[in-house]
């Protein structure tokens, strides 16, 4: 058996699981599995791949994407590049076990993007290992932006008290990158002055489940262009198939 899987520290509203194993399934890869893997910190995944022999690759999700990397024995250069890390494959030699970390993110994300996006100033929501795929794209287009967060600490962030009339008017592009609105705090959103969004804005959510948050629906109650994360989902999945089909 082949097996895969994903690992975070609350899995109930990832999709991974479904989407590769209808893909194992569409392919007639009966040998390959996806399996969820909860954990409750990073360091925990060295005993992951030990008690699992047959475990080639995991995908990483929220908390996770920036501290596992001290626990990973080497980086693809992209990913050492965005400092955050959403692929891994587990490369068994003799009894050594090494794990590389890559970023399929950007690739989703990007790719998600480019048929449609033509703004030139961007903010993300968020500052975590998902914020630093989507910097990493928007610095390749030379789109400038900022960081919200609860607590900024550098000169390209801002906090969310500081989001007002004259911000959303240069910034028309607002990315959330935090967990705010996912299954199953479906009630929560980033708190921002949704009424002064107009229809010149467009808010794109990571999240795609639920695939109408508080946040897309607030956008849209505002005349805003509005997109999940679906596709950028199911994009960076077959960016991270591509890395792990090589291992079997």
């Amino acid at each position: 058996m082949k097996r895969f899987g994903i690992i975070g520290k609350k899995l109930s509203h990832s999709f991974s699981a479904d989407y590769f194993n209808k893909k194992f399934e569409k392919e007639g890869l009966g040998d390959c599995s996806y399996e969820m893997f909860e954990l409750n910190e990073p360091n925990e995944i060295s005993k992951l791949v030990e008690t699992n022999n047959d475990l080639i690759g995991v995908n990483v999700t929220i908390p996770f994407k920036t501290n596992i990397i001290p626990f990973l024995d080497a980086l693809d250069p992209v990913a050492k590049q965005v400092g955050a890390v959403n692929t891994i494959t587990v490369n068994r030699i003799g009894d050594r076990v090494k794990l590389v970390g890559y970023n399929t993110d950007i690739y989703g994300f990007e790719l998600s993007t480019n048929a449609f996006v033509t703004y030139k100033n961007a903010v993300i929501l968020g500052t975590g290992g998902a914020a630093k795929a989507v910097s990493h794209v928007l610095k390749k287009k030379n789109i400038n932006h900022l960081f919200v967060s609860r607590k900024p600490t550098s000169e390209n962030e801002i906090g969310y008290k500081d989001i007002d009339e004259n911000v959303l008017r240069r910034f028309l592009w607002i990315i959330n990158a935090t967990p705010l609105g996912m299954f199953p705090d479906i009630d929560s959103f980033p708190p921002i002055p949704y009424h002064h969004l107009t229809s010149r804005h467009f808010l794109y959510d990571l999240i795609y489940n639920p695939s109408d948050t508080l946040f897309l629906k607030k956008g849209f109650e505002a005349g805003a262009k509005t997109k999940n994360g679906l596709d950028m989902l199911h994009l960076q999945a077959e960016i991270t198939w591509v890395i792990w089909k090589k291992m079997i």
